[in-house]
């Protein structure tokens, strides 16, 4: 009996560990794909601010300032302290909570909406570069995450898995499509210019997180349940 008894002690010790650490994925996950709509919805019933942002980023200079960089630092701290598998796990989650952390405390270019804006902040060059290019880094590392650590197991799959996998991938394509059109239309000025009045940005970085979010949201069996020892 005391096989069974140490069965019994092992699955109290350690399943709370596991679902609390699953919860923390949904959480995540659900972060990623909500933000954009907090920011929106909180700008707009804290301050009445009725026009959508440049950018996700451009609510830093909103009454949602400390909300925008509250969220990305609780993301950002779940990364980093997430550990995976394998040391590649570790290094790729810290790599992108690092990067969300650069996001968040480095501000992208001064709002140019006046009926918005609460908060003014002096041109900064390099500052605006260290912005963007963490974000670039971000959503690649996400990415990577999504279509290359997610999907890994064993040979033998379960449908599940398998259709769990195709999900990761997609996921991971969004979010590299996403990186791609956002570079075309900051560096393209004509096409920024024609695109601008859409929020294309905003839009783009939107469908991003929906991918980020919804990769979490899986890998933490919210979405398309599977076993947790074959997540």
């Amino acid at each position: 009996m005391k096989w069974l008894f140490k069965f019994f002690k092992k699955r109290r010790d350690t399943y709370p560990m596991i679902i609390s650490f699953l919860s923390l994925r949904r959480i995540v996950g659900l972060l990623g794909v909500y933000l954009p709509a907090i920011l929106v919805l909180g700008a707009y019933i804290v301050g009445g601010c009725t026009q959508i942002q440049e950018s996700i980023s451009h609510y830093y200079y909103t009454t949602m300032r400390d909300v925008f960089v509250g969220i990305l630092f609780a993301i950002a701290i779940f990364l980093i302290s997430y550990r995976g598998y394998q040391p590649k796990d570790n290094i790729a989650t810290t790599l992108a909570g690092i990067f969300a952390i650069c996001v968040a405390l480095f501000p992208t270019t001064q709002n140019q909406d006046p009926a918005c804006t609460v908060y003014y902040i002096d041109h900064h060059t390099a500052r605006v570069y260290i912005h963007y290019i963490s974000a670039v880094l971000l959503f690649t590392t996400l990415a990577y995450i999504s279509f290359f650590l997610f999907t890994r197991g064993t040979k033998q799959k379960r449908k599940r898995k398998i259709l769990r996998n195709k999900i990761f991938r997609t996921c991971g394509i969004v979010l590299i499509v996403s990186v791609i059109l956002i570079i075309l239309i900051r560096t393209i000025p004509s096409l920024e210019k024609s695109l601008i009045k859409y929020n294309a940005i905003f839009w783009i970085e939107w469908l991003g997180l929906i991918a980020f979010g919804v990769s979490w949201m899986i890998k933490g069996n919210l979405l398309f349940r599977d076993f947790v020892k074959n997540s």
